[in-house]
């Protein structure tokens, strides 16, 4: 239903590309913040005596972000996604405050809850504002830079959370989101358009208790599993996937049947967008493994340093953040259905040439493997993204956007688990066949090219869903629909 506000008189429509670059600074902060905890983490342990402890750091902001992303975009459809995103801004820069004021590890995961909360408000949102601002032949093109700052804060955070730590040490790393989202709020409180918004209808709480309390125990399951201490078979572990899977099930099996669902099942019902949301959790989930795997192959059998590896990791990031834009670009002129699944057969190649991991490589054998991974995920991810929120009907953008967010997330974490679980069998069964330690060279390099083989099987399947999308048309909406669209930017 469109605002009261956005009448035929409204003043003139902000300029759409100073929107993005808003949403684009809000977006850039948040996945810096996610990148730039992790390179923190033994300073913390030590200086607060954390222990192994410190892991909920990160995973206290995965999970809540994690869990809450379509809860947050159902109430950006009901609420406005201007001021849903301006409270997400708000709550980040107040969480990251207090998260620079912890006095112990238990303070610190705490504030970090209210920092992935403001988080999840940011990412489920932000791709919504855009849809709601970009007509459907510029949203590639507008998503695809989106993907380029994302890739930059991802590139970016271990870098600035480095100089941070050695001059002010690990505080700073959340007080200089304070000044920075202070501003940033400011000028999403001046640029960003008003948005359409739906009759409120009552809360789907049952449904929104069953998602949040399911994808927190099963991903809280999965991190356990790969763990020394617990492994597949603990008892804690099996417990924690099995009710989360049987939360998730009520929760489909509730959604179907409840009249005012928070997530309409029918949306899976548009092809288009059904295939490029599975198409993108494959790819997430051989994303994670690799960010998985990699580090492991660089520090431990070719003996880079710390420093080293992580400038050899940058290749990755920055081929995505300059090819990005140009898969943003091709998607409003190239079928997205062949577009997304050849970025996609390029991904499987870079893995596949990475499957013959040997000890002997040096930086360049990497980098140029990262690089063509990169490329071809960059062709894929934001022509897949525009497709999907193209195909989502306009009263269910909101939860389409935060689906996609979830999908990324949900992927990343399930990567790693599974690449975990294929490295460390596989190099245990290879030591006892060949009776040597599982910490050798070969039992070693014979898992990680094990995990290199299942996701290139992954993003293979990933393109065949692909291709099933059939073609994407892009919209040709009336000149009333059209006059909508306009008004709803007016602000």
């Amino acid at each position: 239903m469109q605002s009261s506000d956005t009448t035929v008189s409204s003043p003139a429509p902000p300029n759409k590309w100073l929107v993005l670059a808003t949403l684009a600074f809000g977006t850039f902060m948040a996945t810096l913040d996610s990148s730039i905890v992790n390179i923190a983490l033994p300073t913390i342990r030590r200086e607060l005596n954390a222990g192994d402890s410190v892991e909920w750091v990160v995973l206290s902001y995965l999970l809540t972000t994690t869990s809450t992303l379509l809860i947050m975009g159902k109430l950006s459809d009901w609420l406005g996604r201007r001021s849903m995103y301006i409270t997400g801004f708000i709550i980040f820069v107040i969480g990251s405050l207090l998260c620079g004021l912890s006095w112990n590890i238990l303070s610190l995961v705490g504030f970090r809850i209210v920092q992935g909360l403001g988080a999840s408000m940011i990412f489920a949102i932000g791709p919504a504002i855009i849809s709601d601002t970009f007509t459907a032949r510029e949203r590639g093109q507008a998503l695809g830079l989106m993907g380029a700052i994302v890739a930059a804060g991802s590139s970016t955070g271990p870098v600035v959370g480095g100089l941070l730590l050695g001059k002010f040490g690990w505080a700073s790393i959340f007080f200089v989101n304070v000044p920075i989202g202070i501003i940033a709020i400011w000028r999403a409180s001046v640029v960003l358009p008003s948005s359409p918004t739906q009759p409120r209808q009552p809360f789907d709480l049952l449904g929104a208790g069953l998602f949040l309390v399911g994808v927190i125990t099963l991903l809280t399951g999965l991190d356990f599993g790969p763990e020394p201490d617990y492994g597949w078979g603990h008892p804690l572990v099996l417990g924690l996937l099995g009710s989360g899977f049987v939360l998730l099930v009520l929760f489909f099996l509730w959604e179907s049947r409840t009249p005012l669902p928070m997530l309409q099942l029918e949306l899976f019902k548009v092809r288009p967008y059904t295939s490029a949301i599975l198409a993108a959790l494959l790819g997430f989930i051989a994303s994670g493994g690799n960010l998985f795997i990699i580090p492991f192959f660089l520090q431990q059998l070719l003996g880079f340093t710390p420093q080293m590896a992580g400038l050899v990791l940058l290749s990755g990031p920055l081929t995505l953040s300059i090819i990005a834009p140009i898969g943003g670009y091709l998607s409003s002129r190239v079928s997205t259905r062949w577009l997304a699944s050849t970025g996609l057969v390029i991904t499987a190649t870079g893995y596949f040439c990475f499957s013959f991991l040997r000890a002997d490589w040096v930086w360049q054998d990497v980098v140029w493997r990262s690089s063509l991974v990169s490329l071809g995920f960059a062709l894929f991810q934001s022509p897949n993204s525009s497709s999907a929120l193209n195909a989502a009907p306009l009263a269910q953008r909101g939860v389409a956007s935060s689906m996609i967010a979830f999908m990324r997330n949900m992927g990343l974490v399930v990567g790693i688990a599974m690449a975990a679980a294929v490295w460390y069998s596989v190099r245990n069964r290879y030591a006892q066949l060949h009776q040597v330690d599982s910490a050798s060279v070969m039992a070693q390099l014979t898992g990680m090219r094990s995990v290199y083989w299942v996701m290139t099987g992954l993003v293979l399947t990933a393109a065949a869903i692909s291709l099933t999308r059939g073609k994407t048309a892009l919209e040709h909406v009336p000149a009333e629909v059209a006059g909508e669209g306009v008004s709803t930017v007016a602000g």
